[in-house]
């Protein structure tokens, strides 16, 4: 029986349903229905992005006393897994976009409230690597330079540039290292660069953009790392990067319950060549779904035991992060769901043979899709080096963990 099923939800115990996650599932198949469209146009067309907003998603990390709704962290990943099973690229751009509002929080109260709630249907798409220069000027900073990577940037309101201090003509430095800082950055005031052809996760619209010498005032800015708080809250107190990490393991783990549920339509129709039966019929086909539910429905429970233990201990101490162990143990599950999720999608698609193999079919997508979320940094198998250094006592860097 699959937790999916109508006979597992009335076996459950009942139990309110969060407003957010609700949403995500009442959302779901309006998502689901343009899922061709969003990967042929790769960006989420502008009715689907706009129900998203309204619904509250790309505010559900900016804080309660801004006007977010600052929701707990368990939830959160629920509704990402819940959109995931509708299409992974519209998920995947929540969970990036949603997560990077935690530095709501560490900026000015009005800066926040400039960003994420006086613009309507606020969404900030960001990049990975400070490629720009931030040039020193009165009152704040001169912004150029062009930067890859930024997930969402087809529907966001703003852009992160991300950018090394230039002062006097130097690096300016910051605790001995090179400083740098995102730059909020208006829209209207960058060129976004057509970059994103890829065979999976095209939906996500991750292209380039272009900054040139754009004034960003100082209250718009803030360090990636080591910011200070300035609107406290448990969810602040998880690092920003096991936010994306929890974010993408629950992106590929809705997109294989995704994928097991459209192999169980292949296997009720398909007569392989040559063997008799459907290929539901088949004692390997039979095998493949059992351990397919086994590897996802434990890669889930890992992962949701580590964002339920992550939260209750920040949730319960006046410490200003979480500890380590909880960490890496969210760190470990997060890793882990993807890479399993990948095995489960592997399994199922090889077995369908032929029929899957051509442009439009689903299954096809999936597989792309997941090929390309194996390729992003949170699934590093390196993770799993750095937990087992942790485990056998040894030292590691936690300093973005």
């Amino acid at each position: 029986m699959s937790p999916d099923s109508p006979a597992a939800a009335a076996a459950a115990p009942a139990v309110a349903t969060p407003p957010l996650l609700e949403a995500a599932r009442r959302l779901a198949p309006l998502v689901r229905e343009n899922a061709d469209k969003i990967d042929a146009n790769r960006e989420i067309p502008k009715p689907v992005f706009h129900a998203l907003a309204d619904a509250g998603f790309y505010l559900m990390a900016v804080p309660r006393v801004l006007g977010g709704l600052e929701i707990d962290f368990p939830t959160y990943v629920q509704v990402i897994e819940e959109l995931g099973k509708a299409d992974a690229s519209t998920a995947w751009t929540i969970s990036q976009n949603a997560n990077w509002g935690t530095y709501s929080a560490r900026m000015s109260r009005k800066a926040a409230r400039e960003i994420w709630i006086d613009t309507p249907r606020s969404a900030v798409s960001n990049t990975p690597g400070a490629t720009a220069k931030a040039v020193v000027v009165p009152g704040g900073f001169r912004v150029t330079g062009r930067q890859p990577f930024s997930t969402g940037c087809m529907h966001a309101s703003w852009m992160a540039a991300h950018a090394q201090v230039i002062e006097n003509g130097e690096v300016r430095l910051k605790n001995g290292k090179p400083e740098v800082r995102y730059c909020l950055v208006p829209r209207a005031e960058v060129e976004i660069i057509d970059a994103w052809h890829t065979k999976g996760m095209r939906g996500t619209g991750t292209n380039s953009f272009e900054v040139k010498d754009v004034f960003v005032p100082e209250e718009r800015t803030v360090f990636p790392y080591g910011a200070p708080i300035v609107t406290p809250g448990p969810r602040y107190k998880i690092p920003l990067t096991l936010g994306y990490g929890a974010g993408d393991g629950m992106v590929a783990l809705g997109l294989a319950r995704n994928c097991i549920n459209a192999f169980l339509e292949v296997a009720g129709t398909k007569a392989p060549r040559n063997m008799h039966g459907l290929l539901r019929d088949q004692s390997i086909s039979q095998f493949a779904v059992g351990q397919a539910e086994a590897d996802l429905r434990s890669a889930r429970a890992f992962l949701m035991q580590a964002a339920r233990q992550i939260w209750d201990e920040a949730t319960s101490t006046d410490a200003p992060m979480v500890s380590l162990d909880s960490r890496t143990n969210l760190r470990l599950a997060a890793t882990h769901a993807i890479h399993q999720s990948a095995k489960v999608v592997g399994s199922l698609y090889q077995l369908c043979g032929a029929t899957v193999v051509f442009d439009g079919h689903l299954l096809q997508r999936l597989l792309a899709d997941m090929n390309v979320i194996t390729q992003h940094g949170q699934s590093r198998l390196a993770h799993y080096e750095v937990v087992g250094k942790h485990c056998l006592g040894l030292e590691i860097d936690d300093a973005r963990w």
